[in-house]
C-alpha cells in the first residue's frame, strides 16, 4: 500500500502543470461605455424688452433699440433666456446712433466721430464684460440703414444708425437673462473753422447706442419627467 502510494506521487509529479489544476475562464470583456452625444443647439432670434425703441430699419427690416445710460440691469435691454442646458451664446451687432442732416452734409460740416461703451450685466447687476462701437461719418454712405416713422415728407426719422460691430457674449448656464446698459459716449464733432470739439456723455436715461439683430444659440433643457402616478388605496372594510 505505501508503495501504491509513492508511484502515485511520483506519477503526479511528472505531470504537466495544466493537467494538475483546472483555469478558470476569463471574464468576457465589456464593451468601453459610449460617450454621452452632445444636446442638440438651437439658434434663434431673441426676444427681448426694449425700453426705448427707435423703430424698424427700411433696408434690413431689422428692429432697432436704443441703449439708454444706466447703472442697474433694470433700466437697459433685457434679453431672458428659455429653458436651456448649458452656456447660452448672445450675439448682437452694437451701433452708434446719429442724428442726420441732409444740410450738414451738403456743406461738408456733418463730421463725428463716435465712441459708444455698454455693459452687458447679470440681473444682480454683476458686469459681465464691455463693449465697444467706434466709427466716423461723414455722408448718408456711413449709415447702416435708416428708420421708418418719421414726421418728415421722407417719412423717415433722424435719428439713424452709423458703424456696427459684432458682440459675441458666452453666459454660463445659471443665468437666466442678461441686460445691456450704456456707460459713456464720446463724440468728436469739427466746427467751421476745423477745430476739434469732443462731447461726453454719462448721464442716466440717455440714449447713447443702438443695438439689432440679437440672437441666441443655446441647448434646450429636457422636458421634465413625467409625474409618478399616485399609489392606488384600497376601500375601507365595512363594518359590519
Amino acid at each position: 500500500m505505501r508503495i501504491a502510494a509513492i508511484l502515485l506521487i511520483a506519477a503526479l509529479a511528472g505531470l504537466p502543470l495544466s493537467a494538475q489544476t483546472t483555469k478558470k475562464p476569463a471574464p468576457p470583456r465589456r464593451a468601453p461605455a459610449a460617450a454621452p452625444k452632445p444636446l442638440p443647439k438651437v439658434t434663434e432670434p431673441a426676444m427681448f424688452e426694449c425700453p426705448m425703441l427707435l423703430g424698424q430699419g427700411v433696408r434690413t427690416g431689422r428692429t432697432f433699440c436704443d441703449v439708454p445710460i444706466g447703472r442697474d440691469a433694470a433700466s437697459g435691454v433685457v434679453i431672458p433666456f428659455p429653458p436651456h442646458k448649458g452656456p447660452v451664446t448672445v450675439t448682437f451687432d452694437l451701433h452708434n446712433r446719429h442724428t442726420y442732416s441732409e444740410e450738414l452734409v451738403r456743406a461738408n460740416r456733418a463730421y463725428s466721430k463716435y465712441t459708444a461703451t455698454v455693459g452687458v450685466m447679470y440681473s444682480d447687476t454683476t458686469l459681465q464684460t464691455r463693449a465697444v462701437v467706434q466709427n466716423e461719418f461723414r455722408t448718408a454712405a456711413d449709415l447702416v440703414d435708416r428708420i421708418s416713422g418719421g414726421g418728415g415728407s421722407s417719412g423717415l426719422k433722424a435719428v439713424a444708425p452709423t458703424g456696427s460691430e459684432t458682440i459675441v457674449v458666452e453666459i454660463p448656464e445659471e443665468e437666466q437673462s442678461i441686460s445691456i446698459v450704456g456707460e459713456k459716449l464720446l463724440v468728436l464733432r469739427v466746427d467751421g473753422a476745423n477745430a476739434a470739439n469732443t462731447d461726453t456723455f454719462t448721464a442716466p436715461g440717455r440714449p447713447i447706442a443702438l443695438i439689432s439683430n440679437v440672437m441666441l444659440e443655446y441647448s434646450p433643457a429636457p422636458p421634465p419627467p413625467p409625474p409618478k402616478p399616485a399609489p392606488s388605496q384600497k376601500p375601507a372594510p365595512r363594518r359590519k
